[in-house]
């Protein structure tokens, strides 16, 4: 089931080292790429709780492979997109299918795995779990990375098809039994979770190019909102519902769910963001930009180790507050060296922060995990894990506005002070904006006019301009971190699993 789940896992970070060598061959915008990476992520949000409840229904192995088929097609579709002006709807339209793929495969894996552990076990088992699974989120850049430099940035969609060809027959050979629960699939449950979570992001994603002021931001942010709201209104009515919500009556369970929320725009972003910092402010290679972030993935993979075995000792509390506590302090550090540009004297912080997340997630994920309403793994697998990508989605979304905002305005500032007029200089700043997905230094300006000679000079000054927007990002990541800790610190503390079988739920 690991190596089941290591392509979503691996296709959460390898795209992001790969970014730019795609927005320069396809002509994306920055815009269109953060929806190649946010795609993904927005479509595991919409159907994880779909996933988990198939797998209920229809047993996890079944659904294992048929997650594994989609997810593989997808990939296979997403290498072989067409240059040209569909080439932006469709890498974005066969990402969301990935995504799709992943919702349905990773919560029955994760279903078999857990219903082979007792409860007493069960910690240091996910512990594992998460952090062999996360340990290979630290592959896609490295992986990316060699790919793009050595051969195509194609292949880092191509790659998952050996991957997929072992995790089917692994799965053959273990012979998963398929437990089933009797019940039905809520699809008008599934229907408004999917325009509820899509809505919403859309209007984070867009407000960069809509604009705040703009109607259709906050048309789709409310009203993405509003049909969440009407998700959980119709959810308490329903007999066999997509979500059973009693389950947040737990107080740890909402505990845990409220403290990966936080968590999430810290993680997941965090690879888009320092990867693009490091091609573009830092000159770095796709290899170097890559092994940039292996500094944050030392520190995750020791501390969800150690986070594990904190969950089965002494429970979830204590590995909570310390992760937000340790993330939090480690982001905001990181924030302060980007200005520096130089990737040896961040090291130290992007360790830091990355051991925060480590000590967050496995037990996070763990704990309510173990809270299951009547052993319903997959179900409470997917509450989870839709919480998780939902919040990554809206942290891309919104710290990527504000990367683009901030990026903007320290470019118009720049080439004004180099004599160019107010309304040429925010032309021109939007355009580098647009394309800051691509190395800073690599395309420079031509043109003999003041404003292509102004721009020239203003390269090297552009780097800085741009490390000096993603601190606005970090802070961001920082702050989110430390909601995250007056989260932790209404944990309960205990370490009651619920195993006992519950009746349906119905209408109350």
């Amino acid at each position: 089931m690991m190596f089941a789940v290591a392509m979503t896992f691996i296709d959460q970070t390898i795209v992001s080292v790969a970014a730019p060598d795609i927005v320069r061959e396809l002509g994306l915008s920055s815009s269109g790429m953060q929806w190649v990476v946010n795609a993904y992520l927005l479509s595991l949000a919409a159907f994880f709780a779909l996933g988990g409840r198939l797998a209920d229904l229809y047993g996890p192995r079944r659904v294992v492979v048929v997650g594994t088929l989609v997810f593989v097609l997808a990939s296979v579709l997403c290498g072989c997109v067409p240059s040209g002006e569909y080439a932006q709807t469709w890498l974005i339209v066969f990402r969301a299918v990935q995504g799709l793929g992943a919702a349905l495969l990773f919560p029955a894996a994760l279903a078999v795995v857990v219903a082979v552990f007792p409860v007493e076990r069960r910690g240091g088992a996910l512990a594992l779990f998460f952090g062999v699974s996360g340990a290979l989120t630290a592959v896609g850049p490295l992986l990316g990375g060699w790919l793009t430099a050595s051969w195509t940035w194609r292949a880092v969609f191509w790659v998952n098809v050996p991957v997929a060809v072992v995790a089917l027959v692994l799965t053959a050979y273990a012979r998963i039994a398929d437990r089933r629960r009797t019940g039905t699939l809520d699809v008008p449950g599934a229907v408004l979770v999917a325009v509820g979570m899509g809505l919403s992001v859309l209007g984070f994603q867009q407000a960069w190019t809509w604009g705040w002021g703009n109607w259709a931001t906050w048309l789709c942010i409310v009203g993405g909102l509003a049909v969440l709201y009407v998700f959980v209104r119709y959810e308490r009515g329903v007999r066999h519902p997509l979500i059973d919500l009693r389950v947040f009556r737990d107080r740890a369970f909402a505990v845990d769910n409220a403290v990966l929320f936080f968590a999430m725009p810290a993680f997941v972003p965090v690879f888009f963001f320092s990867s693009v910092y490091a091609q573009v402010s830092l000159s770095a290679s796709p290899n170097q930009a890559a092994l940039f972030l292996l500094y944050f993935f030392v520190g995750f993979a020791l501390a969800s180790q150690w986070g594990g075995r904190i969950l089965d000792k002494r429970g979830a509390r204590p590995a909570l507050k310390a992760g937000t506590a340790i993330g939090a302090v480690g982001f905001a550090l990181w924030a302060n060296e980007l200005t520096n540009l130089s990737m040896h004297d961040q090291w130290p912080y992007a360790a830091l922060a990355g051991a925060g997340i480590g000590f967050v997630l496995a037990p996070a994920s763990t704990d309510a995990v173990n809270r299951a309403i009547g052993a319903s793994y997959g179900e409470v697998t997917g509450i989870t894990q839709t919480v998780r990508n939902y919040a990554a989605s809206v942290g891309l979304a919104v710290f990527g506005t504000l990367l683009s905002r901030a990026m903007t305005e320290n470019v118009t500032d720049t080439l004004r002070a180099r004599g160019v007029s107010p309304s040429v200089a925010d032309q021109v700043a939007r355009g580098i904006t647009d394309s800051v997905s691509g190395h800073g230094d690599a395309t420079p300006p031509t043109g003999t006019g003041q404003v292509a000679e102004a721009t020239r000079d203003a390269m090297s000054a552009v780097r800085l301009d741009f490390a000096q927007a993603n601190q606005w990002v970090f802070y961001g990541m920082a702050v989110a971190l430390g909601v995250g800790f007056l989260c932790a610190l209404r944990h309960p503390g205990d370490r009651r699993a619920s195993e006992e079988p519950v009746p349906p739920a119905g209408p109350h």
